[in-house]
């Protein structure tokens, strides 16, 4: 057990003279009586709630629940407010801020009397921004996610995110009037709660899970159950052990951790986005991790779980399944056991005995729902550096696909020309979203899922191969080539494509190619001029001067790695 006088916050409340008047005299004028300070790990409460970020609303009464179990385990909490990121309101991006938000979580853990923080996540960006600030600092960190709303209902039948994208074109297509979508927007969102299909936010709820920093059944407990509260008063006790124990995030997320991570992604058909992520918090914490471990440990990794966008369950039914325990149950012997998690124990200890109560839902590695599964990095002359593509949200007859290019420059021409009755295209074509990367729009926005033209759902057309620098929202699906690196805006090949340009996708090939010869190419980037957007102040500014490419995961230069805990100046 830690010393009281070892403790973080005890250079701020066990001193003596000015210095411990004032920051204790200050607290008790909360009504915190002094006693509350001496010798308790003082364990700070991360809160992402905000009523501009729906998924995450209930998370008041949520961090009420860890505050009874950190008191309960003797410690004291105090909650602090960071930034918000809710997708469905903030523009342009929530991508955009990802990194703000980070830099706000890291200085306010480092800045504050904190021996140990509980991070409240939901809404996809608040898990990534909030693990990468905290990784910076390397204090005992454990993660309660917000959980999933319930499945909607409408006309009889579930839906969830995923649904949207379908609606969408079937208006667009004349087989659905705004009347109908009108009804049921109003059955899609039935209670607190994320999305309700393995969206990029149950996604990171899983990777949280599966990397070892939140306690077993945190992924899948849907957000009004009361199972939700009972898991985050839990982690309230749990984070207090932690800090005793000193057991820190450096010791969890190790390189092995990162693997497991990458292999459950694949068996739950996590979003693409789960890439940027996981490589930004790998750089944060100092784990090598490049672009193609995606593709390398979770080729052999079939799909197990069956849900939207690459099934027909939701977040709801995996929870009644066996949840996030019974997919890694099925996946331990592909797995490192011995890595330790956030209660001390090791993955084989938390999850040997779980079970999948439905096969329909959680299948096995021997009976797989799907032996397609897992994020293909793909590389060719038009992503030098990578893209992605998600094979179980894709169409097998387009795996292996050549088209002649229709090219927008930027997301306004491609919404000016997109349903012009005289746009050159047919199925067969190849759409390319160019200057939607993360300099160039800036943010890297969820556009890569292009909505097909107007006169081709008319024929009754589904998919199309498209290709962009941008990323794709985790409830999307189709045949998406997304987060081509480097990015148009930053002069990679994707800039100097064509229309008509001859374009050819080999998914089990890991090819992406132009038929342009490197002399046409060097030709084509001679004349090439930036045609994007650029900021001339504040933090975008600082975001497109510094933001990495999408295959290093996004993350500001600068803030790579760790400065750890030491606060290095005293002001008092």
């Amino acid at each position: 057990m830690k010393h009281e006088n070892s403790l973080r916050s005890a250079n701020w409340f066990g001193r003596e003279g000015k210095d411990g008047f004032i920051y204790r005299a200050w607290l008790k004028k909360q009504g915190i009586p002094q006693h509350e300070l001496e010798g308790k790990p003082v364990i700070g409460i991360c809160n992402t709630w905000s009523e501009l970020t729906p998924c995450n609303s209930h998370f008041r009464e949520l961090a009420e629940s860890v505050k009874r179990g950190v008191i309960e385990a003797g410690g004291y909490p105090l909650e602090f407010p960071v930034m918000s990121l809710g997708e469905t309101l903030i523009k342009p991006t929530a991508m955009l801020y990802r990194n703000l938000v980070s830099m706000d979580v890291e200085e306010s853990i480092r800045a504050n009397p904190i021996d140990g923080v509980v991070l409240l996540c939901g809404c996809d960006k608040t898990t990534p921004a909030l693990v990468m600030g905290a990784c910076s600092v390397n204090i005992p960190t454990i993660v309660v996610s917000g959980g999933a709303m319930l499945t909607g209902r409408h006309r009889g039948n579930s839906i969830g995110t995923s649904d949207i994208w379908r609606f969408s074109e079937d208006v667009r297509a004349g087989r659905m009037t705004n009347e109908e979508l009108a009804m049921a927007e109003a059955g899609m969102c039935r209670s607190d709660g994320h999305c309700a299909v393995m969206g990029t936010a149950s996604t990171m709820a899983c990777m949280v899970e599966s990397l070892g920093l939140s306690l077993p059944q945190n992924a899948a407990i849907p957000a009004p159950d009361a199972a939700r509260k009972i898991l985050a008063h839990l982690s309230g006790s749990e984070i207090v052990k932690m800090v005793r124990e000193n057991r820190r995030l450096t010791d969890i997320l190790t390189r092995e951790a990162f693997e497991n991570a990458i292999r459950v992604n694949a068996a739950i058909g996590g979003s693409t986005n789960f890439v940027l992520h996981l490589l930004a918090i790998a750089g944060r914490i100092g784990v090598e991790l490049d672009l193609q471990d995606m593709d390398t440990f979770s080729a052999n990794i079939p799909l197990i779980a069956n849900l939207q966008p690459s099934g027909s369950y939701f977040m709801e039914d995996l929870y009644y399944a066996g949840g996030l325990p019974a997919v890694i149950n099925a996946l331990l012997d592909h797995l490192h056991k011995d890595c330790i998690t956030v209660n001390g124990k090791t993955i084989e200890a938390n999850y040997t005995n779980a079970v999948s109560y439905n096969k329909d839902v959680i299948s096995s590695m021997d009976n797989p729902f799907n032996t397609v599964s897992g994020i293909v990095v793909l590389k060719g002359n038009i992503c030098e550096q990578g893209a992605v593509i998600k094979p179980s949200a894709a169409s097998s007859h387009l795996m292996k696909h050549t088209g002649k290019a229709v090219v927008f420059e930027d997301i306004d021409d491609y919404k000016k020309r997109i349903d012009d009755p005289a746009l050159d295209v047919d199925e067969n074509s190849v759409l390319v979203l160019k200057n939607v990367g993360p300099k160039g729009y800036p943010g890297m926005p969820e556009v890569g899922n292009l909505g097909l033209p107007a006169k081709l759902l008319a024929k009754g057309i589904t998919d199309m191969v498209r290709i962009s620098d941008g990323r794709m929202s985790g409830t999307g699906f189709g045949t998406v080539v997304l987060h081509v690196s480097p990015e148009a805006a930053a002069g990679g090949n994707l800039a100097i494509l064509r229309d008509g340009d001859i374009i050819t996708l080999d998914v089990q090939q890991r090819r992406l190619e132009a038929a342009v010869s490197p002399e046409e190419i060097t030709r084509r980037k001679a004349a090439w001029q930036p045609v994007y957007p650029q900021s001339t102040r504040g933090y975008v500014q600082l975001y497109q001067q510094h933001v990495e490419q999408a295959h290093l995961g996004a993350d500001l230069d600068f803030l790579k790695g760790s400065s750890g805990s030491e606060v290095t100046r005293d002001s008092h």
